[in-house]
């Protein structure tokens, strides 16, 4: 029963120490800043809703404000929106997320569409393969920005973030789930 508890208790002690250690490394993508006039933004998608019309999630308008204040202050930089259709979703991330930049000023010749990924790794690789990207700004929650910048790293990318901060309720179930996705990042997505 002793040798039960201390296992139980080692297991305990080693997972908190493991939380706190993918904490801050979140944290560290949380304080990351972009490089000014980038050749590119890249928005990572996130949920759309509506039907019929579909909109973006509160967590996807974050991301999508955050871009806008960069784009307008780089007239410049050209925007990739990178996004497929989900199983519930109406249409792709990526085609809401080119109107709702179009309704918010950005012109439309500036902006392109990767509309096949359904994850974080295919957001950028497919990107990545259909553009040139050049030295990228990619714009996503702030929790979900350590993995973003690790992923682009690995693909050789010239990449800095622009975290978008997250407002809404939807940041706590997203943070624990961004703990799993990143230990699935260190040991798969390479």
């Amino acid at each position: 029963m002793i040798l039960l508890r201390r296992i139980f208790f080692i297991l305990i002690i080693s997972g908190c120490i493991y939380l706190i250690i993918v904490g801050a490394f979140m944290y560290s993508g949380m304080r990351a800043k972009p490089v000014e006039a980038a050749d590119t933004v890249l928005i990572l998608g996130a949920k759309v809703e509506g039907d019929p019309a579909a909109v973006p999630s509160l967590v996807l308008k974050e991301r999508l404000d955050e871009a806008v204040t960069y784009l307008n202050d780089y007239p410049k930089t050209k925007v990739v929106v990178s996004g497929g259709q989900g199983a519930d979703e109406r249409t792709t991330e990526a085609s809401v997320m080119e109107e709702y930049l179009v309704n918010e000023g950005i012109a439309r010749n500036r902006i392109e569409t990767e509309n096949k990924s359904k994850r974080t790794e295919e957001n950028i690789k497919y990107s990545n393969e259909k553009f040139d990207l050049g030295k990228t700004v990619i714009v996503s929650s702030d929790y979900h920005m350590y993995r973003a910048l690790m992923l682009a790293n690995r693909q050789g990318i010239d990449v800095s973030g622009l975290p978008a901060k997250s407002r809404t309720p939807a940041k706590y179930k997203g943070s624990m789930r961004e703990v799993l996705s990143i230990t699935y990042a260190w040991v798969f997505d390479h």
